[in-house]
């Protein structure tokens, strides 16, 4: 099989955001009166955007839809000002898209992270590399697992589906490559452990980047 192009999940696949995101959340918690949360419990509160982790994050018992919308009004305003505390690229990222630029493959960056601070965070930490398409979660695009995003990309780059490596770190990533039709692999840098990246779908797991490459050869 002969890949053309690349699709890669942000949050956990390309960037550490994990301490940024429990830094900014928690703040949120901490001014309205409620419990904090320890930054490794981030990892299974993040990946399906700002509104899903607000809800997994407050108390279930004060838990409603108003008070979720304002949190997440909150954490769209905190995160502008938190999100580069600690977000790096993973190591190995850096050599990975250098190398797939080199073989001429397409990039593309699809992300349930709003559309702004996907871009944002694209920019300025990724931007030795050009990517074609930097989709994040977007008005009236639903987000992923939902494949449209993904076809949208794929539309855009001219590129079929099954051409495409899609690299992500969580079910949600499994789901979308699978219901797109693109080939999954499953990072074990991320967030999520194997069992769930092999029970959504994923064809390979890799544990560090530069192993995506073998998939080219």
């Amino acid at each position: 099989m002969k890949f053309q192009a690349v699709c890669f999940d942000l949050d956990g696949t390309l960037l550490d955001t994990l301490a940024d995101l429990a830094y900014c959340t928690n703040k949120i918690l901490s001014e309205r009166g409620f419990p904090t949360h320890h930054v490794d419990a981030f990892r299974n509160f993040v990946g399906d955007g700002a509104k899903m982790l607000m809800t997994r994050v407050l108390p279930e018992e004060v838990r409603n839809e108003a008070l979720i919308e304002e949190c997440k009004k909150d954490f769209e305003i905190g995160y502008r000002e938190c999100w580069d505390r600690q977000t790096l690229p993973y190591e190995g990222i850096p050599e990975l898209l250098t190398a797939l630029k080199k073989r001429q493959l397409k990039l593309a960056v699809l992300s349930n992270k709003p559309q702004e601070f996907t871009v944002l965070t694209v920019n300025h930490l990724l931007s030795d590399w050009e990517f074609d398409a930097v989709f994040g979660q977007r008005e009236g695009v639903p987000h992923k697992p939902d494949p449209a995003g993904m076809l949208e990309i794929c539309q855009q780059l001219e590129v079929p589906a099954e051409d495409f490596l899609y690299l992500g770190d969580t079910a949600t990533d499994m789901k979308t490559a699978v219901s797109a039709g693109c080939f999954p692999v499953g990072v074990l840098w991320g967030f999520r452990k194997e069992e769930e990246l092999r029970d959504n779908g994923a064809c390979v797991i890799i544990n560090n980047p530069l192993e995506a490459l073998d998939l080219l050869n």
